[in-house]
C-alpha cells in the first residue's frame, strides 16, 4: 500500500508544471530549477507510487494513464493547500469568514453587482471567493462541497441540493437594426427559427433551454456561431451574424435602440427563475447568512 506521507507537496507542484508545459525543460525554467532537479522530483514520485508517470519523447513528454490519474488529484491537493494558505492569511489580517460562491453568468451580469455590496455592508469581515461557472458545474460543486453557495438556472436538475428562489428575469429576442423582425414588439420563439442564431457555448443552461424549445416545436435551432459571454453574443448580433436570446438586463443599455432591438417573447419559458443553493457541508455561519440573504431577494 502506498504511504500518503511519501507525497511531497513541492514534487506535486513540479509534476503539475511538467504536465501543463508538456516538457521537463520548460517546467525547469518555470520553476527556476535545473533540469536534473526536476527529473529527480519526478523520479521520486514514480518510485513512491511504483508507476511511470510520463513517457519521455524527443520533443517533450506524454502522461501515462497513472500520470493522468495523478494529475487530477495533484491539482485538487495543490488547490486546497493554496486555498488554505489564502484563508489563513486573511484570518491573520482580520477576515472573519469565507464563502466560496459559484454562480452562473446571468447572476454575475444582472444581480450580484447590487446584492453582494449590500451583503458585505452588513458583513464587512467576510471574504467572498466568486467563480463564474455553468449551472451544471455549480450544482456538482455544491453536491461535492467544493462550493458553499451557488446560483444556477431553474432548468438544470439539482437533486439533493437545498435551494430557494433567488431572482426572476425575462428573456428577450435580440435582432440587429434593419432585421426582418425589427419593429416587432412581441414574437413567438417558433417564428424565429428560420433565422441563424448566435448562442452561448455548449453546456450553458440558456443554450439548453433554446434547444429544448426548438425540439418541442419539432424544429431545428440553427446556431451559426457560439461565444462564451453575453457581451460576445451582442457583438456578434451587431455584426449581423445572427439573432439571439438573452436576459434583457444583461444587454448594455447604450446599444438597445441604437444597434439592437429587443423583442418580447410570448413563450412561457421566457420567464425564468434563478435559484440559490447551499452545500450540505456549508454549515459555517457566513455561508448560511449568504444563502439566507440571497433567498430573501426573491420577489
Amino acid at each position: 500500500m502506498i504511504n500518503p506521507a511519501h507525497f511531497d507537496l513541492q514534487s506535486l507542484r513540479i509534476f503539475l508544471l511538467v504536465a501543463d508545459s508538456g516538457s521537463l525543460t520548460r517546467a525547469a525554467e518555470r520553476a527556476h530549477m535545473t533540469l536534473s532537479a526536476v527529473s529527480k522530483r519526478i523520479g521520486e514520485l514514480e518510485k513512491n507510487i511504483d508507476c511511470e508517470l510520463l513517457v519521455r519523447l524527443p520533443r517533450g513528454i506524454e502522461l501515462t494513464p497513472a500520470g493522468v490519474g495523478l494529475l487530477e488529484h495533484a491539482r485538487r491537493v495543490v488547490d486546497q493547500v493554496n486555498r488554505m494558505a489564502g484563508e489563513m492569511g486573511d484570518y491573520a489580517v482580520g477576515v472573519r469568514g469565507h464563502v466560496r460562491m459559484w454562480v452562473n453568468t446571468s447572476a454575475v451580469v444582472q444581480f450580484l453587482p447590487h446584492d453582494l455590496p449590500a451583503f458585505l455592508a452588513d458583513n464587512p469581515g467576510v471574504h467572498i471567493g466568486l467563480e463564474e461557472k455553468l449551472s451544471s458545474e455549480i450544482i456538482e460543486a455544491l453536491g461535492h462541497g467544493r462550493a458553499d453557495v451557488g446560483v444556477f438556472a431553474d432548468n438544470v436538475p439539482a437533486p439533493g441540493i437545498e435551494k430557494r428562489p433567488y431572482r426572476s428575469d425575462r428573456l428577450v429576442l435580440l435582432v440587429p437594426r434593419g432585421h426582418a423582425l425589427d419593429g416587432r414588439t412581441e414574437a413567438a420563439f417558433v417564428e424565429t427559427l428560420e433565422y441563424d442564431y448566435v448562442g452561448l457555448n455548449e453546456g450553458s443552461s440558456l443554450l439548453a433551454r433554446l434547444v429544448n424549445a426548438a425540439v418541442a416545436a419539432e424544429k431545428t435551432l440553427r446556431i451559426r456561431i457560439q461565444v462564451s459571454s453575453f457581451d460576445g453574443i451582442c457583438r456578434m448580433i451587431e455584426a449581423g451574424l445572427g439573432i439571439g436570446i438573452l436576459p434583457l438586463a444583461a444587454v448594455r443599455p447604450e446599444i438597445l435602440g441604437a444597434r439592437l432591438s429587443a423583442i418580447n417573447l410570448s413563450d412561457g419559458w421566457a420567464s425564468r427563475t434563478l435559484w440559490v443553493g447551499k452545500s450540505a457541508a456549508a454549515v459555517h455561519p457566513e455561508a448560511v447568512r449568504m444563502f439566507s440573504f440571497l433567498a430573501a431577494q426573491y420577489e
